[in-house]
């Protein structure tokens, strides 16, 4: 019989292993969109829904902190760098408990080559100059290095991504340039030398209405250099968002935009004549009109057949610009269009199964949330109840349970006349519950289902009643000789008969007489059997017994029976008469003796003859 063993723990969740993963793979290239994902598995008792605390780290530093009640925590490197190099880890706490994953290492490789610039239109020996070295986007602890030529003219280490320096030259000939190294902790990496500066043209960038804009607003920036002092074909001005150009033009550009959000950042206005790089930059901030929505599933868990409610909703807005009743809404399943409010309720099924999302717009905005899958579970089905292997009265065999449909975690039960005598969880596709159970008459197999359940006492289902063929081991078989043993003679026919008092055919019947050896075999659908000895003689004479066996497959024997053949009648009388005769033949030559001794003491002669007798 199967145990179940029923495990209590101070806290409602055990975490199981938690191991970090690093995508798309440890080792990229820069620029390349990195995420550590935490992955942990957790078990926890029905109905709890417990919070999870994610903690990553590089080497032991703590990086970010999550509480989230998913089994997996992302944590973003967008446009990886060289310093983000190194071992990483991740922790996860839910209460008192805490599991740590093993380090992974990430290696980014290639640094950026620097660009120069510097703020003055001509360079000659003696001027001083403000020159700036930058890496956008680098980071790490960096040292940056500013050589005319193979002169270093300075250096300075620092955790920004550029150096400002006010420089002498003291060479009539100026091939300025930078070049970088990073630090990281066992190794020091070196960039490629910069751009070499030898002429260079300062941009001057300008925007209106504002560097502070909302949503919605349009906003125009304009760039320009001033060109006074000389002029040149080769020049090119560029407005540039991050890695994006939005303009390019000689000496000047404008560039009118519909800010959004995403739109906030550093604006770089920038010039290039030949080798000679500039730029000047300015900090944009884009208010959002309204934030993103967000679809949310109410419950968060539910069964075919029960209520459920979606709703969409933004968590702030501008009311400078627009009030709460201007955002209109839109709810999607599968990209069709389900209704157009921020509500919908509905009762779960197959057919309400897919993708939820939502979509809100306000002032020609229109923002979409995250996609939500949404699959209610299945209410267990009937189960089924069967049995593996045969069932033999007082022994035991499994009974097995098993519902067709119906999301996993199933519990089955084992009942026998309404009381529940064991129960187990299943938590895998396909598979069944198996109980150990035994009975002591036929009947009793009628007596055990099984009920199974996945939502409490809301989704019980009960099997039919346990239906099975119950194979009941032979009784002691009885071996009946007829006729009587006592009363066989030689010649007569005897009828050896076997029989038991229970047992399920088909019954196979064996007989053995003499020394042990079978004499007959037989299988047979009745409780008894027979074998015929005909025309018996002496040497039938012996020990007979017989055994029975079906499909419980024990043998039992019955008790000997000796059986012992005597003579026919007639030679009995033969020998009777030939005793007879022998007696007879005695007597008369007994009385034969007898008289003739008789006659000669009775008839003996005269003296005087004897003499005459003896004289002869």
């Amino acid at each position: 019989m199967y145990l179940v063993k029923l495990l209590y723990f101070s806290t409602d969740s055990v975490i199981k292993n938690v191991q970090l993963i690093i995508h798309p793979r440890n080792e990229v290239e820069r620029g390349t969109n990195v995420s550590l994902l935490c992955q942990a598995e957790v078990s926890h008792r029905l109905g709890s829904h417990p919070n999870y605390q994610y903690k990553f780290y590089r080497y032991n530093k703590l990086l970010n902190t999550d509480q989230t009640s998913s089994m997996d925590q992302l944590y973003s490197i967008p446009d990886a760098r060289v310093a983000h190099s190194g071992k990483y880890r991740c922790d996860l706490v839910i209460e008192k408990q805490k599991k740590e994953s093993s380090f992974k290492d990430l290696t980014v490789k290639g640094l950026q080559t620097p660009v120069l610039t510097v703020d003055t239109l001509k360079l000659s020996e003696g001027d001083d100059v403000t020159a700036v070295c930058t890496v956008e986007g680098e980071k790490g602890s960096l040292t940056f290095f500013f050589s005319n030529g193979p002169e270093e003219l300075y250096r300075e280490s620092t955790d920004s991504h550029r150096v400002e320096q006010k420089l002498v030259l003291t060479k009539g000939v100026v091939n300025m340039l930078c070049y970088y190294s990073i630090n990281l902790d066992s190794t020091i990496e070196r960039s490629n030398d910069s751009n070499v500066i030898k002429v260079e043209i300062k941009p001057n960038i300008k925007v209106n209405p504002s560097t502070y804009v909302i949503e919605g607003d349009l906003i125009t920036f304009s760039c320009s250099v001033n060109m006074t002092s000389q002029r040149n074909s080769e020049l090119r001005i560029n407005l540039i968002h991050g890695r994006t150009v939005l303009s390019s033009n000689m000496t000047q550009t404008d560039y009118r935009m519909s800010a959004k959000a995403n739109d906030s950042g550093e604006y770089e206005c920038s010039s290039n004549l030949g080798n000679v790089y500039k730029s000047s930059a300015m900090n944009i901030t884009v208010k959002e009109l309204f934030s993103m929505p967000v679809l949310i599933i109410n419950p968060a868990e539910v069964f075919e057949g029960e209520h459920f409610t979606i709703s969409c909703q933004i968590n702030s807005f501008a009311s400078e610009k627009i009030q709460r009743d201007d955002i209109k809404y839109s709810i999607f399943g599968d990209k069709t269009l389900v209704i157009k409010d921020n509500r919908y309720s509905g009762t779960a099924g197959k057919a309400s199964n897919g993708k939820y999302m939502c979509i809100a717009e306000a002032k020609g905005i229109i923002k979409e949330s995250g996609r939500v899958l949404f699959e209610p579970k299945v209410l267990v089905s009937k189960p089924e109840i069967t049995v593996d292997g045969p069932v033999i009265v007082n022994k035991s065999f499994w009974i097995r349970c098993y519902s067709e449909n119906g999301s996993l975690p199933i519990i089955y039960s084992l009942k026998r006349n309404s009381i529940t005598l064991n129960k187990t969880e299943v938590s895998y596709l396909h598979k069944e519950a198996r109980f150990l159970a035994k009975i002591s008459t036929p009947s009793d197999i009628s007596s055990y289902m099984c009920e199974a359940e996945n939502n409490g006492q809301v989704s019980v289902k009960n099997s039919e009643r346990l239906h099975a063929t119950v194979i009941v081991p032979v009784g002691k078989p009885l071996l009946t000789v007829l006729p009587v043993p006592g009363n066989i003679e030689e010649g007569s026919d005897v009828t050896l008969i076997c029989g038991i008092p229970k047992g399920s055919p088909p019954i196979s019947f064996s007989f053995y007489g003499g020394s042990g050896t079978a004499i007959y075999n037989t299988t047979v659908q009745s409780n008894s059997s027979l074998y015929n000895l005909n025309a018996v003689k002496r040497n039938h004479s012996g020990n007979y017994y017989c055994e029975a066996n079906n499909q419980a497959d024990v043998s039992i024997k019955s008790d000997i029976v000796t059986v012992e053949v005597s003579l026919a009648m007639w030679k009995k009388g033969l020998i009777a008469m030939f005793c007879m005769l022998l007696v007879a033949l005695l007597v008369l030559f007994i009385v034969m003796r007898y008289k003739a001794k008789r006659g000669r003491e009775t008839y003996s002669p005269p003296a005087s003859q004897a003499a005459h007798l003896s004289d002869l």
